[in-house]
C-alpha cells in the first residue's frame, strides 16, 4: 500500500487515510475460502477400519515387602529371615513373570549402611523396581 496524494499538481504532503479497499478485498476472499472448506472438515468419510482383538491387560505384579527392624534383621512379607536366606529369595523374586515390586520398609533409627546393603543385594539380584515406604503422619505428629 502506498501512500500518495489526490492532488497531482500540489503538495507532496502524504494521504492522512488508509486505503482499506485492498484489505476488504483479502478478508472477502479469506471469508469465502473459509466459507467453502468449512464443510469439507466437517464431513467424515466412510471407511471399514479392520478388527483386531486386543491382549489382555498386563496383570499388576505383586508386591514383596522387606522390613527392617531396629537392630537391622530383615523380615520378608512378615516372616522373619536370615541373611544367608535373603539373596536366594530376592533371586527367585527376580525371576517370577511379572517381576514383583520390592517395599522397602524400615524403623526409622536402622543405619543407613545396613539399607545400603539390602538394596545392594537386591540389585545383584536382579530386581529392578524397589521402593521405599514411610509413615507420612510421623514426621506431621513430630511437630
Amino acid at each position: 500500500m502506498a501512500f500518495g496524494t489526490f492532488n497531482d499538481g500540489g503538495s507532496q504532503q502524504p494521504m492522512s487515510e488508509i486505503n482499506v479497499t485492498p484489505l476488504v478485498d483479502v478478508m472477502l476472499v479469506l471469508l469465502i475460502i473459509f466459507i467453502i472448506t468449512a464443510p469439507l472438515l466437517t464431513h467424515g468419510i466412510k471407511i471399514d477400519l479392520p478388527r483386531a482383538s486386543s491382549s489382555a491387560a498386563p496383570e499388576k505384579p505383586e508386591t514383596i515387602t522387606l522390613s527392617l527392624d531396629a537392630e537391622g534383621r530383615p523380615y520378608w512379607n512378615g516372616k522373619a529371615v536370615g541373611d544367608a536366606e535373603l539373596p536366594a529369595m530376592m533371586s527367585a523374586a527376580s525371576k517370577q513373570q511379572p517381576q514383583p515390586e520390592l517395599h522397602l520398609r524400615a524403623d526409622q533409627v536402622t543405619r543407613y549402611q545396613r539399607l545400603a546393603e539390602i538394596m545392594s543385594m537386591a540389585r545383584k539380584a536382579g530386581i529392578a523396581r524397589m521402593g521405599f515406604v514411610t509413615d507420612p503422619t510421623s514426621v506431621e505428629q513430630a511437630r
